[in-house]
């Protein structure tokens, strides 16, 4: 299990059964592992779930994923446990909760 704080200062968990869950689903996310922290902490936008008001989407966008990607964490923080990992070029519709200027 890995510990990680967020931009909102919350510590949110990666237990390792998620972590082989989200790369046996994501394989891609593995080589990004070290970059977890950073999304949670220096994200480039933080939106709210419109399925669960206690979870969150980090974005953070990386020039060297895919010639351009998002890096995209899903957490929850009712039960500090990060969701799920992933890449994407697409920003979901939700309630924006914090934008970098």
């Amino acid at each position: 299990m890995e510990n990680f704080k967020d931009k909102f200062n919350n510590v949110i968990r990666l237990i390792d059964k998620r972590w082989n869950h989200i790369i046996k689903e994501h394989p891609e996310v593995g080589i990004y592992k070290n970059r977890l922290s950073d999304v949670l902490i220096k994200p480039d936008l933080v939106k709210r779930s419109k399925r669960d008001r206690d979870t969150f989407l980090y974005y953070c966008y990386y020039e060297d994923i895919y010639q351009g990607k998002y890096l995209l964490i899903v957490a929850r923080t009712r039960d500090r446990l990060l969701l799920t990992c992933y890449i994407t070029d697409k920003i979901k519709e939700s309630d924006v909760v914090w934008k970098k200027d």
